[in-house]
């Protein structure tokens, strides 16, 4: 692992672990080319498109954010109130996506 790496929990219940591969818990390495790119949460939602999205991406994204019906926290606190897309991620950061969205 590089200096320029962040080592980050990913968690997700309420159903959005179905859209990745029915794991609720993923830890993850961030790598970064230099020390100049930061990873923030808009950066890593692309990166989980691309890595770790296993199904149906139009239920967890829309455009360059999570879906409404998506609560994101950030170490149990609301990304909202963090900055949300720009909230620069930190090592050992645990972000958690949790569906509010359930089917009847």
């Amino acid at each position: 692992m590089s200096e320029n790496a962040l080592n980050v929990t990913l968690e997700f219940s309420g159903g959005a672990e179905l859209l990745f591969g029915n794991k609720k818990k993923h830890q993850v390495t961030l790598e970064s080319e230099n020390q100049d790119t930061e990873w923030n949460i808009k950066r890593l939602l692309a990166w989980m498109k691309d890595n770790l999205l296993t199904e149906r991406p139009e239920l967890f994204l829309q455009d360059d954010t999570v879906r409404p019906g998506l609560l994101v926290l950030v170490n149990d606190t609301d990304w909202e109130l963090l900055g949300e897309l720009e909230y620069k991620i930190a090592p050992n950061d645990t972000i958690v996506f949790i569906s509010t969205l359930h089917g009847g």
